[in-house]
């Protein structure tokens, strides 16, 4: 869709550039208020009947492996079909982070998951996301391999913490999710890293632009 005036129809310009308006409410914002609109029933359902019934972990981890789905399409759908808006980019990371934030806590109060590893990957991941914007008129971090490895990593594990699993899927799922936090703590060292060169770089460009204005 164009933004054309209907009385211009007919006698644009010739050259005149038609700007094609991104509809607030296309199918990559639809997905990401789900993901959002999907966080309080997920929570209802791991704590429901006591937090500990099969049958109800079995839902919420349904519940959660749709969100992580819709994770995994909309910014694709986003990028390939320039359905990019201003508030797909502040609420995406906003719903990744409270489906996931959700399910960490939710395990950690019913035991299931010491509170430190949850506080790990709350950390790094909210620290990451504020690390983003401070340093975001220098440049934008692009998610790494590591980082989509992580994101991987941590919903695998966390979606089998979320199922009753018992035996050898129980012991396996300890040790993807001791893998899920040495990818969160790498991975965020990373990010670090640079953000620290780029905002340097930044630095030193602003200076080297101000320094030929002052010669001008």
């Amino acid at each position: 869709m164009t933004q054309v005036p209907a009385s211009a129809a007919g006698g644009a310009r010739p050259g005149a550039v038609s700007v094609r308006a991104v509809r607030l409410w296309n199918i990559a914002n639809i997905l990401t208020m789900v993901r959002l609109l999907l966080v309080p029933g997920f929570v209802l359902l791991m704590l429901a009947n006591g937090g500990y019934d099969p049958a109800w972990r079995s839902l919420a981890w349904a519940a959660f492996a749709v969100a992580m789905i819709t994770d995994l399409f909309d910014g694709h759908l986003a990028r390939r079909y320039n359905l990019v808006t201003d508030f797909g980019k502040i609420a995406d990371p906003i719903a990744d982070k409270a489906i996931m934030g959700a399910a960490l806590i939710c395990l950690s109060a019913l035991g299931d998951l010491p509170w430190w590893v949850t506080g790990v990957i709350l950390f790094r991941e909210i620290g990451i996301t504020l690390m983003r914007f401070w340093v975001i008129k220098h440049g934008v971090i692009p998610a790494s391999r590591g980082g989509k490895m992580k994101t991987l990593a941590q919903g695998t594990a966390v979606g089998m913490y979320i199922l009753a699993l018992t035996g050898p899927l129980a012991t396996l799922r300890f040790w993807v999710m001791a893998v899920a936090v040495a990818l969160t703590v790498a991975t965020g060292l990373d990010y670090v890293r640079q953000a620290v060169t780029l905002r340097r770089a930044g630095l030193a460009a602003e200076r080297e632009r101000a320094g030929r204005e002052a010669v001008r």
